[in-house]
């Protein structure tokens, strides 16, 4: 047998080996998103959180169509370096002539120009249309939602409301407990925020959005408002603090409870109340335990919880039961 002979049985077994190997690959990356359990929506949300505002939808969905047009570049790519190692390789008993050049050639050149700049233009303008929807601000909300950060916790306040004391209603948060953000579903917000110290930022996942929170932000040159059209559905969602800001920095958790319109004006109605009970007005968490409307009324967070301030405590800071029935003011 010949030398052609056999560097042809070579290369004929060489490609079958290679063939088999891509036939894998694909059934792999088949096989593992249904065996992981995950969803198709799931997978095409990379790791990102269901957002709950139309805001975050929008966001989500500009991360889907990037990751999805970077896995298409990313496999379009791939394909051709292991096309070109796998068919252009230097074989054993060939000659040690270099293949054809293809070096300043224009028109290859300018489809490895071309393309990029088109990607990065439908990119940029796809990011553009989804940061002036996020960014934009309706004149006339339902709701104003003024954010205080301060080290190392928030306060979040009603103006327009009053509360018997004569001051806005608001909600204090303290190294005992975590402070309640109890906001409507289904309407317009808009959040006014500062800080009293330091930068702090305010974040909630499911919002899919952070806004630094400055202090003095007129002097600062900051826009210190934003807007959710709505939040689309009710429930507990944890709130923290992105920005480093000391020592306590990972404490300044905070929930966020969206209840229903018609709830959220009984919470309101009796924040303007004195609680019989005490004889001062309601607290966030005692105006929700008097709604006595399950879940949503817990009368203290639920998703996250205070953490020791003790330095000097060694345990764990976690509370191994149920917290007291007790809210900020």
């Amino acid at each position: 047998m010949g030398r052609a002979e056999r560097g042809g049985d070579h290369r004929g077994v060489g490609r079958s080996t290679w063939g088999r190997a891509a036939k894998l690959g694909a059934l792999a990356l088949l096989v593992i998103p249904l065996t992981t359990g995950c969803s198709v929506d799931e997978v095409l949300r990379f790791g990102w959180p269901v957002g709950v505002t139309p805001q975050a939808e929008q966001m989500r969905h500009l991360w889907t169509s990037a990751a999805v047009a970077a896995l298409v570049v990313g496999v379009i790519t791939w394909g051709a370096m292991f096309w070109a190692i796998i068919f252009h390789r230097k074989r054993k008993g060939g000659d040690d002539v270099p293949p054809r050049q293809t070096q300043y050639n224009l028109p290859v050149e300018i489809v490895f120009t071309v393309i990029p700049t088109i990607i990065v233009a439908v990119l940029f303008g796809f990011t553009v249309n989804v940061q002036n929807f996020v960014e934009k601000d309706d004149p006339d909300p339902a709701q104003t939602i003024d954010i205080t950060g301060f080290q190392w916790n928030w306060d979040f306040a009603y103006p327009g409301s009053t509360a018997p004391n004569g001051q806005p209603v608001h909600t204090l948060g303290t190294s005992e407990t975590i402070p309640l953000l109890v906001l409507p579903t289904g309407e317009k917000i808009k959040f006014v925020q500062r800080s009293n110290d330091v930068i702090h930022s305010f974040f909630v996942p499911e919002f899919l959005f952070k806004r630094d929170v400055f202090p003095d932000p007129e002097v600062n040159d900051q826009d210190n408002t934003w807007q959710v059209d709505s939040i689309d559905k009710e429930g507990a969602f944890v709130g923290r603090c992105a920005e480093l800001c000391g020592s306590y920095h990972s404490q300044m958790n905070f929930e966020v409870r969206a209840i229903s319109p018609q709830l959220f004006d009984r919470w309101m109605t009796l924040r303007k109340q004195v609680n019989p009970a005490t004889g001062v007005g309601y607290t966030a968490g005692e105006a929700l335990a008097a709604m006595n409307c399950g879940q949503l009324c817990t009368p203290q967070a639920y998703t996250t919880y205070p953490f020791t301030t003790d330095r000097t405590q060694r345990s764990a800071s976690e509370p191994p039961v149920a917290l007291p029935a007790t809210a900020g003011s």
